[in-house]
């Protein structure tokens, strides 16, 4: 059967207002933190770059190592839009996530590694990544205040009236349907998920289209990004 779920775009990330990590020599090299960039005046480390390339690794069940020059470059670039997004925070009226909801999401995550069934295995992946229980799930509760920001804000402006609903249906889910085999489903079975779908899909149109504005009227400089390190919050020169 096909799959109708979908998520919100925007996906979230902790800033840490670190400064000097450490004075002490690593060999012949200073350790330090750094500034990567930033949003209006508040800053985005090294150390926030570094945690969240982990914390998206570990979701996706990829290592560090997998991840491209593009790949972290993105990483940065969907902290920039989160930054800009919790300044938005302050005037939205959504309820924000609780510990429990938080909790609920990573033991989903915790399920992709076999390991991680016994305590003793998941603390040895999420130190694979550099990651507590406690920032991860930081991690996850933003992530689920963002998203529930960007539908207080953007879902109530869009319409999905029956037609797009019955369009989809024909010109998409019954042609997949048939192309995978599967037995025909009636059009009121999956409508209300038709209709949700593509709310979803107009709402993260519109979140592109928010963000754009967002940076349009902030003031976002990246002084000179460095290639992020596998050793979260570690920078040597």
């Amino acid at each position: 059967m096909i799959s109708l779920r979908t998520s919100t775009a925007a996906t979230v990330a902790a800033l840490a207002l670190l400064t000097l990590l450490g004075s002490r020599p690593l060999a012949d090299a200073e350790v330090i933190d750094r500034i990567i960039a930033t949003v209006n005046g508040r800053v985005i480390l090294q150390s926030d770059w570094d945690e969240a390339l982990c914390y998206e690794a570990l979701l996706g069940a990829r290592s560090l190592d997998q991840f491209t020059d593009d790949d972290r470059r993105a990483v940065l670039d969907r902290l920039i839009d989160q930054e800009l997004l919790r300044e938005q925070i302050k005037s939205a009226d959504f309820r924000h996530a609780t510990d429990s909801e938080a909790a609920a999401r990573i033991a989903e995550a915790r399920k992709q590694y076999p390991q991680a069934a016994a305590d003793d295995g998941w603390h040895s992946v999420l130190a694979r990544y550099h990651l507590t229980e406690g920032n991860l799930l930081a991690h996850v509760q933003q992530q689920i205040d963002l998203a529930r920001l960007v539908d207080a804000r953007l879902r109530p402006a869009v319409q999905v009236d029956s037609k797009s609903v019955e369009a989809y249906y024909r010109d998409k889910f019954v042609p997949q349907l048939e192309q995978s085999g599967a037995s025909e489903v009636p059009l009121a079975q999956v409508s209300a998920k038709i209709q949700e779908l593509l709310t979803q899909q107009k709402v993260n149109e519109l979140l592109v289209s928010w963000l754009q504005t967002l940076r349009s009227e902030s003031q976002v400089r990246i002084p000179g990004v460095a290639k992020s390190t596998n050793d979260p919050g570690v920078l040597t020169r």
